[in-house]
């Protein structure tokens, strides 16, 4: 972060003197503090206070303090807040669009998640410009990996297992398996995991480093699923009151924020995964049967996706595929 740090001083240079008047923005996010997504995003809202002179002081919400994370979005929506975070993926059941990030096995590596972003990125501005939200910026997680209790060599060896699920994607994932899901929002993990309430999920190495998940479960298999994002989003009536010099500060300081977490998401990877193993977690990919297995799901759920999502989720697959 010490390239970020470096440009966060050099925008707070635009600060304005002496504001006319200052606003505050309340940004919740559903992750832990100490999470790097939290980190970039306070970072964010310490340059767009720094860069307008006061004139909009952004303060982050972490861990789901403001809003639990499924209601983050309809809270931006509706004006309750004007910003905030959220991983869109979350929201399938309202396009299926939403879930091009969670695609099984489509874009496994931060290259192939980078160009799938940018093929599906005009379509869901879209779809939030629809929904009076405007995007700012968004950050993908380490690839996502599956974590057990005990040891699993097979599909087989999964049924019956409640399977924590965040969005469609894993909802399906879970029933293809014959795992029982369970909805658990991430600021629920250790609890859920603590309790019984589940025994499995699919996640990055950095939600379970953070969640300390080495305290009730065994078992990391890096299948490197899919790579889904975290978005930042502003109400778009806030955004169209907002001053042309503002707007450029915040523009400006949240492609600060989509580099540095880019290369944090990077970092974090291997970072979080040695913690995983330090923790005693059993750490390395899944066996060849297995693998061939969660293939042969991740193909279904491919078909799935692209007959829910039509001509936009086509046009997309297509354009990612150009652009390999």
């Amino acid at each position: 972060m010490k390239t970020f740090t470096n440009l966060l001083a050099a925008t707070a240079l635009t600060a304005v003197a002496a504001p006319a008047m200052a606003e505050t923005w309340d940004m919740p996010m559903a992750y832990s503090a100490s999470n790097y997504h939290s980190a970039v995003g306070a970072e964010f809202a310490k340059c767009v206070t720094t860069g307008t002179g006061g004139e909009i002081e952004i303060v982050t919400h972490p861990s789901g303090s403001l809003f639990p994370g499924a209601q983050i979005k309809r809270a931006i929506q509706t004006g309750q807040v004007p910003i905030g975070e959220r991983l869109l993926s979350g929201h399938q059941n309202e396009n299926a669009v939403f879930g091009f990030d969670s695609v099984p096995f489509l874009a496994t590596s931060f290259e192939d998640s980078a160009k799938l972003y940018e093929a599906a990125k005009p379509k869901i501005e879209e779809i939030l410009a629809d929904q009076n939200l405007t995007l700012l910026y968004a950050v993908p997680w380490p690839p996502q990996g599956l974590y057990f209790k005990d040891e699993v060599t097979s599909v087989a060896d999964m049924e019956g297992i409640k399977f924590r699920s965040y969005n469609n994607a894993t909802a399906r994932l879970a029933e293809l398996t014959g795992m029982l899901p369970v909805t658990v929002e991430a600021a629920e993990i250790s609890q859920a995991f603590a309790t019984g309430v589940a025994e499995a999920m699919v996640s990055s190495g950095a939600t379970g480093y953070d969640r300390k998940v080495w305290e009730s479960l065994s078992y990391f298999y890096e299948v490197n699923a899919w790579l889904p994002r975290n978005y930042v989003m502003v109400n778009s009536d806030t955004w169209e009151g907002t001053s042309d010099a503002n707007k450029a500060v915040i523009t400006g300081c949240a492609e600060l924020a989509e580099y540095a977490g880019n290369w944090r998401a990077r970092e974090y990877t291997g970072f979080t995964v040695e913690g995983l193993a330090a923790g005693g977690m059993t750490v390395g990919p899944a066996s060849d049967g297995l693998t061939a297995e969660l293939q042969a799901i991740g193909e279904t759920m491919t078909a799935e996706w692209l007959e829910a999502a039509g001509e936009d989720g086509a046009a997309i697959i297509d354009a990612f595929k150009a652009a390999q």
